[in-house]
């Protein structure tokens, strides 16, 4: 199927050939008949991906921070390469969907194949698309202009935070094609509305849909224009919906609204607010989020949890039904703000026109399967026309110095970590890369392409069943490690998944019973910090030491939200269990014995992720390991030292080690940070070859999942 994907390298647009994605629990696979280009939204993409390195970092000015920090702990290179690797990430484009329901996933009630519905999908043929993210289409509301209900709820939110009466006075700064939609909506409400812009055609469709308008490009006065509009006597609210990067609306806005105006942003402007425009009014401000109550919530969006209605009357999906029911009554008219029409192979045409100087607002991208249905006067309903293949063939890599006879190595899960470190350290270890899956399909073409991958698809199964693989690469959320593990294992593939191995220990127990049956397939964890040179010198240094060792590990681990699903202990498991499992197995790596029990405290309800874990083990030694979420991301991440037999050894960030009283070894100390992610595939891929005993054996990894498993749930 067709996508459209922009580089945010340099800002150019691509219509790629991906998979069609499968429809999840809780989703719809919809079948694309228009989508419309949010003008403002993905001009600013465009505009960042054309801009220099420089230029993106004057506008992301929180990111280099970030970065800058990544510079003092992990060095530069190791930076240098993680922001490439972000920036080479393409972005699946758009936000305003109208299609048809060829699919429905599990647990979906209330809709039914050949509905036909708006979502927040994305530019392409085929979307997958949370349930709550979708509304059915009256009868009444053709395809494009049902393509501007996201843009609607967008426009519909800000009004609803301002909350107008009948009569007021609201001013709309900014008249692109969520303004327009706002100036209507509010006169829906009855409301006066006076409408501020630079561009004349955008003033005239203001006026026509009964606005009161100031041309801010003849130089007249907004707060004049205002305060005479409102009788005088301030206006009751501003709506900015612009995108700028003045603070110069907001000193207007405030100016131009009564006491205890309100003021809300829609859009993007400065905010270098001024204390003496709000204080003496006592002005309320507010900003927009998206749709409506439920965006960005993870149990709204992803999982389906509506809000109940009486509590929240209005969510994401609620403001969509409203617009389409503004749409249906003709309250809302978005004819007039269509400027141009492309089909979904012409999106780079589209996007020059976003990107240039030529006059535009609303764009709509038109998709040939639904075109040619309709204009045959067939029914577009069923999968029959719909693009669903879900393996696509890739070129063929240029050269590739893999041994014909070396395994060929299959990925699933293409997210950040799989391309930036993963998949490089197994090429350049000699795997042959056979497929690569992922959920939705672009990130698995990207990946494919870039690394020269045969083929990539959205079909796990396929993909497991493939008997050209001979080794599976998990790499996907944590609760679905076991799964696959099991899966691959069953399909009589070697097995390497990132950690954790499990979230459960019935899985563990149905995992070792498996690999326990096919004692001739390896199964392996990403445990890369027992290979790291660094480790494995202290491993050395260690072998030759009498008496038992005590080992403390500080990891600087930063804060994560509540929400992140790694939090999630059903997605994620816990920070302890899907990060704390690496410095578990280094310890048990680096003991070299048991571990008979371990104890753990937290440092309070709120921050269950800042804890300590002592491990006790078979040799008298002591672990500790500080799992801390309450530092300065200026810190290194990882400290590691050892005491032993009146020596000390401290490894700082897997860059520097130190020896204190150690005959014969004083320091090693690399260029790079190195966390021994390339020897850890490696070793993986030579097992495999050699046919000899795994890495990392499998009673240390379920020694490890077990201990980890119990730590997360003693700190519950």
């Amino acid at each position: 199927m067709k996508q459209v994907l922009q580089n945010l390298k340099d800002g150019s647009t691509e219509v790629a050939e991906v998979p069609c994605p499968r429809v999840g629990s809780g989703q719809l696979l919809i079948r694309s008949t228009r989508t419309l280009v949010s003008v403002g939204t993905e001009r600013m993409l465009v505009d960042f991906g054309k801009a220099g390195l420089i230029d993106k970092a004057r506008q992301q000015p929180d990111k280099v921070r970030m970065v800058l920090d990544k510079i003092r702990t992990d060095g530069l290179m190791p930076t240098f390469e993680a922001v490439r690797n972000k920036l080479d990430q393409p972005m699946p484009m758009g936000y305003c969907n109208v299609g048809e329901v060829v699919e429905i996933g599990a647990g979906v009630a209330g809709f039914a194949v050949g509905d036909r519905v708006a979502s927040n999908g994305r530019h392409a043929e085929m979307v997958a698309v949370p349930v709550n993210l979708c509304a059915k289409v009256p009868s009444a509301v053709g395809d494009e202009a049902a393509a501007f209900t996201v843009l609607g709820a967008i426009a519909l939110q800000g009004i609803r935070l301002v909350q107008p009466t009948l009569g007021e006075t609201v001013v709309v700064t900014g008249l692109g094609l969520i303004g327009l939609v706002t100036v209507q909506l509010l006169k829906a409400q009855g409301c006066r509305v006076l409408g501020l812009d630079f561009d004349a055609d955008k003033l005239a469709l203001a006026r026509r849909v009964g606005a009161e308008v100031v041309d801010l490009k003849s130089g007249a006065d907004p707060v004049a224009a205002a305060m005479d509009f409102s009788r005088g006597r301030g206006v009751d609210a501003v709506i900015i919906t612009a995108s700028t990067k003045s603070s110069e609306p907001m000193h207007q806005a405030a100016l131009m609204c009564r006491k205890r105006g309100r003021i809300v942003l829609v859009g993007v402007a400065g905010l270098e607010l001024s204390r003496a425009d709000f204080y003496g009014k006592e002005l309320s401000f507010q900003v927009s989020c998206s749709y409506g109550p439920g965006r960005y919530d993870p149990n709204y969006e992803d999982k389906g949890h509506d809000y109940p209605l009486g509590f929240v009357r209005w969510t994401e999906q609620r403001n969509f039904e409203a617009v389409l029911d503004m749409l249906a009554e003709g309250r809302l008219d978005v004819a007039p703000l269509i400027s141009h029409r492309f089909d979904i192979a012409q999106a780079p045409q589209a996007y020059a026109v976003v990107g240039g100087s030529e006059p535009s607002l609303g764009i709509v991208l038109r998709y040939a399967e639904a075109a040619a249905a309709q204009a045959a006067g067939t029914a577009t309903s069923g999968a029959s026309t719909a693009p669903t293949e879900r393996t696509v063939v890739l070129p063929a890599a240029a050269s590739s110095t893999a041994s014909p006879s070396a395994p060929r190595v299959s990925v699933i899960g293409a997210g950040n970590y799989a391309g930036a470190v993963l998949i490089p350290a197994l090429k350049a270890a000699g795997a042959r890369l056979a497929r690569i899956a992922s959920a939705g399909g672009a990130s698995s073409v990207h990946l494919g392409r870039k690394f020269g991958f045969a083929e990539a698809t959205t079909d796990s199964a396929a993909l497991l069943a493939d008997p050209g693989t001979d080794a599976v690469v998990i790499s996907t959320r944590h609760d679905t490690h076991a799964d696959y593990v099991l899966r691959a294992l069953a399909a009589g593939k070697h097995v390497f998944v990132e950690k954790p191995l499990a979230l459960k220990l019935d899985e563990l127990d149905r995992i070792e019973a498996a690999a326990t049956a096919a004692p001739k397939q390896l199964v392996m964890v990403g445990f890369n910090r027992r290979f790291a040179p660094q480790a494995v010198k202290v491993k050395q240094l260690l072998a030759g030491t009498p008496g038992p060792k005590t080992f403390v590990m500080t990891v600087n681990a930063g804060a994560i939200p509540a929400q992140h699903w790694t939090q999630d202990p059903a997605v994620g498991g816990g920070r302890l269990v899907g990060e704390g499992c690496h410095f578990v197995d280094l310890l048990r790596f680096l003991a070299g014995a048991t571990i008979e029990s371990f104890q753990v405290a937290r440092m309070a309800a709120a921050t269950a992720d800042t804890a300590s874990v002592t491990l006790r083990f078979a040799d008298g030694s002591l672990g500790t390991v500080l799992y801390l979420a309450n530092g300065s991301k200026a810190f290194p991440k990882e400290r590691l030292e050892v005491f032993a037999a009146g020596r000390v050894l401290q490894l700082d960030n897997f860059r520097r080690l130190t020896g204190f009283g150690w005959p014969g070894f004083t320091k090693m100390n690399l260029w790079r940070q190195d966390k021994g992610q390339a020897a850890c595939a490696a070793a993986f891929v030579q097992a495999i070859q050699a046919g000899g005993e795994p890495p990392i054996t499998l009673a240390e990894l379920l020694e490890v999942g077990r201990i980890s498993i119990g730590i997360e749930e003693a700190l519950r």
